[in-house]
């Protein structure tokens, strides 16, 4: 017999939205105290200042706005799990709008504010369902509101790491939704069921080809916490590193993640 076709993850809109806004309002609040010295401070994005990052981060929910405007496409054909390695081809046009947004934008605190109050006035009028032309191929508006999850807690952890003090917390559903979305996107990318992925507490996954376990502890076991796993997939930590400060537990022939990462593009 083939083996059991995997169920796609099932995430509440309600509280995706929710994580969503919780998050880019932390956000919002800690933008709203960056000085100008502050906002030239360079980040680990390559070139990118602090201020290009925020204003990337406003385009996180502003993305919306812009594909709800395109011809909604007549069937879904692409797959949330696929999303975080369809945004690579997607990169230079990402920092060339960041950084035409930063320069158009001087005050990023009104900037945000105006993006959220654009966002939640389109999540209000446009069902769940309604289908947008996304990099990832065609997906309904309530799974793209997942990616956006995405985005802000990675590009929070960004943040805090390139402005000492800042700490902009992170609203719980949306760690766990990004946890989620990016464990799922492994398993795409290494489909099998021999390595167990444990990220307590949000998220569990099987991949990797070779032999699957059925019963009692897994032969191959991977375990991190939330932050070093999102840094593992965003490519902020290199899998060695992690390895090495203990910030991963890996073990078993199978348990060498380090070819399939990073995820996202």
């Amino acid at each position: 017999m083939p083996p059991a076709k995997k169920r796609s993850r099932i995430y509440d809109p309600a509280k995706t939205r929710a994580a969503v806004l919780a998050q880019f309002g932390n956000v919002r609040a800690a933008a709203g105290t960056l000085t100008p010295d502050r906002l030239a401070l360079p980040t680990r994005l390559g070139d990118w200042t602090v201020g290009e990052l925020v204003a990337h981060i406003g385009a996180a929910l502003t993305a919306v706005d812009r594909l709800l405007d395109e011809p909604e496409p007549a069937r879904q054909d692409g797959r949330l799990s696929d999303w975080p390695s369809a945004i690579a081809a997607d990169a230079d046009a990402i920092a060339g709008t960041a950084r035409r947004l930063a320069a158009g934008h001087p005050d990023p605190g009104a900037y945000l504010a105006a993006a959220e109050s654009r966002f939640t006035a389109r999540l209000d009028t446009h069902p769940g369902s309604r289908l947008l032309p996304t990099s990832a191929g065609a997906l309904p508006l309530a799974d793209y509101v997942v990616t956006r999850a995405v985005e802000l807690v990675v590009h929070t952890d960004d943040l805090n790491a390139a402005v000492p003090g800042l700490d902009i917390p992170y609203d719980r559903q949306a760690l766990a939704v990004c946890t989620r979305l990016l464990a799922d996107a492994l398993a795409a990318k290494a489909p099998g069921g021999s390595t167990e992925v444990r990220i307590p507490p949000y998220a569990v996954v099987q991949c990797v080809e070779g032999p699957r376990h059925t019963r009692g502890t897994p032969p191959n076991v991977v375990e991190t916490d939330p932050l070093t796993w999102i840094r593992l997939a965003g490519g902020r930590t290199p899998w060695p590193d992690a390895l090495a400060r203990g910030r991963v537990r890996a073990s078993g022939e199978r348990a060498d993640l380090g070819p399939y990462l990073p995820l996202l593009g």
